[in-house]
């Protein structure tokens, strides 16, 4: 694999062995397990093929590429955890009770991704492109719903545009597993001292 600041040289195509949608979707699904666990940097195909137990060519038939599978693999990981947050904030209307549920969930579908993965996601160009577009989406998010609380008096009139983006900062560190090595913290913990920072921070006196 590249770094971010190298041009991609892609894999050659190989031979490939013809994969109905369904064996697909579960190879892909079984591809993103090892993957978000192990990283990608030093995995080959070869030993991704024996970790799945199938052929190098039913490999290709779900990506022509090892950096194509990457990518597959990262853009479902990322719509797949958005459909989540989305999912259990949709019915919350109180904005206090939305910002905890929006941090508890993201730090739930964000911990599954291992530091190592998440180290060479943001060194790899193409990834490092797609994180950055859903990073600034979930600031995006943050930033509506204190608006929405700031509306209504939920929470005090902070600039809401800065506090988005303090949040996804603080996703990124917990994601990179600094934050909570620095502090000794396991990731769960980390998120939910996120959360109780932000909310206590945002609510009005009283």
């Amino acid at each position: 694999m590249t770094t971010a600041r190298e041009t991609p040289r892609l894999s050659s195509p190989r031979r490939r062995r013809s994969v109905d949608a369904a064996r697909r979707a579960s190879l892909l699904q079984r591809a993103g397990e090892v993957l978000l666990d192990e990283g990608f940097t030093a995995l080959t195909v070869d030993d991704l093929a024996r970790r799945l137990r199938c052929s190098k060519s039913t490999l290709y038939g779900v990506a022509a590429t090892k950096e194509q599978l990457v990518v597959a693999v990262t853009k479902r990981f990322f719509e797949d955890a958005t459909r989540r947050v989305e999912s259990a904030i949709a019915a919350v209307d109180d904005p206090v009770t939305r910002i905890e549920v929006y941090l508890k969930t993201s730090g739930e579908v964000m911990a599954r991704q291992s530091s190592h993965f998440f180290r060479d996601m943001v060194a790899y160009a193409p990834t490092a492109d797609i994180y950055r577009l859903n990073s600034t989406a979930a600031a995006r998010r943050v930033r509506e719903i204190i608006e929405d609380g700031v509306r209504s008096g939920a929470f005090r009139d902070i600039h809401p545009e800065f506090a988005g983006h303090l949040v996804a900062l603080g996703l990124e560190g917990i994601m990179s597993g600094r934050l909570q090595q620095e502090a000794g913290l396991s990731t769960g913990q980390a998120y939910a001292q996120l959360g109780d920072l932000l909310v206590k921070g945002l609510r009005t006196r009283g």
